[in-house]
């Protein structure tokens, strides 16, 4: 069967344009990544707390987040520690992290439920992501280790290429606060 040049060329669109919409935008890997979050967090017994801010990511581990309601505090992780930064108490929190996260590993491992919705599975959980339609993360659900529902909704996303500063991942400790080590 011998096919003209734009016949060829319409079918081949077709195929494109059809394999898109089967398959969904694919998870757009980011180096660096800023936005505004909601976090929802649903207990066993149904009762709910909400969380708004901002969250930085870089370096492939690096992760800041910023609560700025109900309550005002900080948290910075990397792959070896946690410090949390509580300006209502007055007080910041060492933890050395024994279960590693990689958002970088995560995403990349992630594999397509249904049109832009991806299972991971991220230290022996599942993990939901989903992702707007230019491929970039809208959304992460999980289950903690106390069995909480967690639901994390990004607004207002910007990829970056590189790393954020140093400064700009940080935590800001006053030196009046209380300091405990975990």
């Amino acid at each position: 069967m011998k096919m003209y040049p734009k016949k060829r060329v319409k079918i081949a669109i077709i195929m494109l344009v059809s394999s898109f919409y089967a398959h969904g935008a694919s998870i757009i890997i980011p180096e660096n990544f800023q936005a505004n979050f909601t976090e929802k967090i649903t207990n066993t017994k149904n009762k709910t707390i909400n969380y708004k801010g901002k969250v930085r990511f870089s370096d492939k581990t690096k992760m800041k987040w910023s609560f700025l309601a109900p309550t005002k505090k900080e948290t910075c992780v990397n792959d070896k520690a946690l410090m949390v930064v509580d300006h209502d108490l007055e007080q910041v929190s060492h933890y050395i992290i024994t279960k590693k996260f990689n958002l970088i590993e995560t995403l990349k491992k992630a594999k397509l439920y249904k049109k832009n919705i991806y299972l991971a599975h991220m230290n022996g959980k599942s993990v939901t992501i989903q992702v707007d339609n230019q491929g970039k993360i809208h959304s992460i659900a999980r289950f903690d280790d106390l069995d909480n529902k967690v639901q994390i909704i990004f607004k207002n996303v910007k990829y970056g290429k590189g790393s954020l500063s140093q400064k700009s991942m940080t935590c800001k400790v006053p030196k009046a606060y209380d300091v405990i080590d975990g």
